[in-house]
């Protein structure tokens, strides 16, 4: 079996991509610094990142730094010192500044991911049956800054059970940690996002969902932000990402598989140890399938991208802020130029590499 290298994606299952390589890359006039909020790079961000290899910020004139800081408040950092160009931005560290009239420079131009992403898991068989079976159980998160804790208790609180009293949370870790800690009994349940329990699946962890309550707040979509001095002088550059990760967007809808072999081209090391590079391609596509489904907006009508305004206003109600005008952390003005391309175009391209 041939195992997982750089040389082998790119010389395999790649060849009718439009691959450009670094160094090609770096010929381009600008360089575009994007800071994510983890620890190191993951398939969660696939469809930020995979423009760069398949060619759309070379087309666009940049090539892309992805920038991996840690927390989603080292990206606000980052972005308000100058230090990075567009990070992620998420409503539950953005609303409470804004409720607190302390949000002022950034702006979201772009939703690359929407609600709602986050579940509760057991293991097989438990008795756990429903949410409200969760009285008294250990319930695991990966970190108590993560926003499936605050999005989880605020739920848990939505259907009449006191978070704080009624159950003890856990920080197991992120990823096959989480799930190896439920595995072994160190938990009775795990919350956590769709990503996340897809890693965990992929390792051959076995899990089960409880079901969803109704009505559950839209809330937990991540955006493309950048500052407003920016969304000014740079505005061609900025729609460029955009359309980047749009296209990326559509690419990874057309052929999961073809879109995991080039993140894999650009970061092999994510792959499983020892993987063939068929493991390695089936991992990735276990670990996004949940999340591509959030590529498109949930709302009649709405162009990729574009942005609601209630889920922020729904994010204030989560975590009972009072917050009237959430204009100022949004703008859809770039969204229709970055929907400015030939959509066929970008899925015979990944028909093509798929195979």
């Amino acid at each position: 079996m041939t195992r997982l290298t750089r040389r082998s994606l790119l010389a395999g299952g790649t060849a009718a991509l439009p691959l450009f390589t670094i160094g090609e890359a770096r010929a381009t006039t600008r360089v575009l610094r994007f800071g994510v909020g983890l620890r190191s790079m993951s398939a969660i961000v696939i469809n930020t990142v995979i423009g760069e290899h398949l060619g759309y910020n070379r087309e666009a004139g940049f090539t892309l730094k992805p920038m991996a800081l840690g927390s989603n408040a080292n990206v606000q950092v980052a972005l308000d010192r100058g230090d990075i160009d567009v990070g992620i931005g998420v409503p539950s560290f953005e609303v409470p500044l804004l409720s607190r009239g302390q949000w002022k420079r950034d702006v979201n131009f772009y939703e690359y991911t929407y609600p709602y992403k986050y579940d509760i898991a057991v293991k097989p068989g438990s008795k756990i049956a429903s949410y409200m079976d969760l009285r008294g159980k250990r319930i695991g998160v990966s970190s108590f800054g993560g926003t499936e804790y605050t999005v989880t208790k605020a739920v848990l609180g939505l259907l009449g059970l006191d978070p704080a009293k009624d159950m003890k949370w856990i920080a197991v870790g992120g990823g096959v940690p989480a799930g190896v800690a439920l595995q072994r009994g160190e938990i009775d349940a795990l919350a956590y996002y769709d990503t996340g329990f897809g890693t965990i699946e992929a390792a051959g962890i076995k899990l089960a969902f409880l079901p969803r309550p109704k009505d559950l707040p839209m809330v937990g979509g991540q955006f493309l932000m950048a500052s407003r001095k920016m969304l000014a002088s740079d505005h061609d550059l900025l729609v460029g990402f955009g359309k980047s990760v749009s296209k990326a967007s559509r690419y990874i809808l057309t052929s999961q598989e073809a879109g995991a072999r080039a993140f894999l081209a650009m970061y092999p090391q994510t792959a499983p140890r020892g993987s063939t590079e068929a493991q390695a391609v089936a991992a990735i596509v276990r670990a996004i399938g949940r999340r591509t489904k959030l590529y498109n907006p949930p709302y009649p009508g709405a162009a990729m991208g574009s942005i609601n305004p209630d889920e922020f206003l729904a994010e204030a109600k989560l975590d009972k802020l009072v917050v009237k005008d959430v204009s100022p952390l949004y703008t859809n003005a770039l969204i229709p130029a970055i929907n400015d391309y030939d959509v066929k175009t970008v899925e015979a391209a990944a028909h093509a590499a798929a195979g």
